[in-house]
């Protein structure tokens, strides 16, 4: 009989010798995300040295279509991928708890628009680091990783790079829809945020440098040396920093998750699915369809909610740049239990399962 594998360095070896036996598709849509961000992060700098830049009409239609109609169905298949050999009791409870977070994190922005909104972004930052943490353990690698106070700072510094990096390179923008957001609950900014939005970037992003200085010379005293695990997470490390701070800050977050975080935990998925051959254990066609049409009218019934209970829905504002407020809103409710519910509670698998 093999030796067990102890949770962590091992496990991680694994999912990187796994990737290596079976991963050209996998492969191919990772590297299709580094390639999807490279060439916007090109195109973009290209754009400014020649003084144009999109208009934010431009800007906020390309979010819309790539976090509404590229973005949102994936989250529905995260949980039901997660779920269906899971048995009803445990779908139930879990479904039920979901419901919970949802209900629990509308009142928090009724009650207290800043906080809520802070937790949201927080929620971001831990969706975008803890979630690709997972797929460097299935696809990149992750040997020059061996504790856990690095793993956190890696998922840090990768997630921080959604909110922390645009923050500081698109202050005016970030802070402008940052306050339609508050208003959709007629919240508003208090303190230095308000009165020196400048001041506190600043410093948000000193931290942040250090963060990627530490992770990255960490890494490379943790591993011996330059090794391939390193090179590629030094590589998607500052790809990601580049992304958000050449791409313009709407484009940027409605693209990332569609391009780059819903199609690498697309690979991971397929990475789990080749290790468990009975695909379809439990579940027939008939019942996949039914689960996945009761998630889709489960969230229309949320958004509707929101819609109904928001104060101001569009934020006071015009069409677009409410529709995109209201939106945003809508997807950080919906994305705390997908974190929290769907990976951290769920000890047994969670979204983000590498075998």
């Amino acid at each position: 009989m093999p030796a067990p594998v102890h949770v962590g360095m091992s496990t991680r070896a694994v999912s990187h010798a796994r990737r290596r036996l079976f991963g050209e598709p996998e492969q191919t849509a990772v590297d299709a995300s580094r390639a999807a961000l490279a060439v916007l992060t090109v195109a973009f700098a290209g754009l400014y040295a020649t003084g144009t830049e999109p208009t934010l009409r431009t800007q906020m239609l390309v979010y819309l279509v790539g976090m509404v109609a590229l973005n949102l169905p994936h989250g529905g298949y995260e949980h039901f991928s997660n779920l269906r050999r899971r048995g009803l009791p445990f779908g139930a409870r879990y479904v039920a708890l979901y419901l919970s977070f949802v209900v629990g994190f509308v009142g928090l922005f009724v009650v207290a628009p800043l906080p809520a909104l802070a937790l949201a972004f927080g929620t971001a930052v831990a969706k975008g680091g803890h979630g690709d943490l997972h797929v460097m353990d299935a696809l990149v690698g992750t040997d020059h990783l061996v504790s856990r106070p690095q793993r956190a700072l890696a998922a840090l510094v990768r997630g921080g790079a959604v909110m922390i990096v645009p923050a500081v390179a698109w202050t005016e923008t970030f802070y402008g829809f940052t306050g339609y957001m508050l208003t959709v609950f007629d919240g508003r900014l208090v303190g230095p945020a308000a009165s020196s939005p400048e001041t506190v970037t600043t410093v948000l992003g000193a931290a942040y440098g250090l963060g990627v200085l530490l992770h990255l010379g960490g890494g490379l005293a943790a591993g011996g040396g330059v090794t391939e695990s390193w090179l590629l997470d030094a590589f998607e490390t500052l790809l990601l920093v580049a992304f958000f701070v050449f791409v313009p800050v709407v484009i940027a977050i409605g693209l990332y998750f569609p391009l780059w975080y819903s199609l690498r935990q697309s690979a991971r998925s397929m990475v789990v699915e080749e290790a468990r051959p009975s695909r379809t254990e439990g579940v027939s066609v008939v019942m996949a369809w039914g689960v996945l049409v009761v998630g889709a009218l489960v969230t229309a019934l949320v958004a509707t909610s929101l819609w109904v209970i928001a104060p101001n829905p569009l934020a006071g504002a015009s069409l677009l740049p409410g529709a995109v407020a209201f939106y945003t809103i809508f997807v950080c409710i919906i994305a705390l239990p997908h974190v929290v519910v769907g990976e951290w509670l769920d000890f047994g698998r969670g979204i983000w399962y590498v075998p």
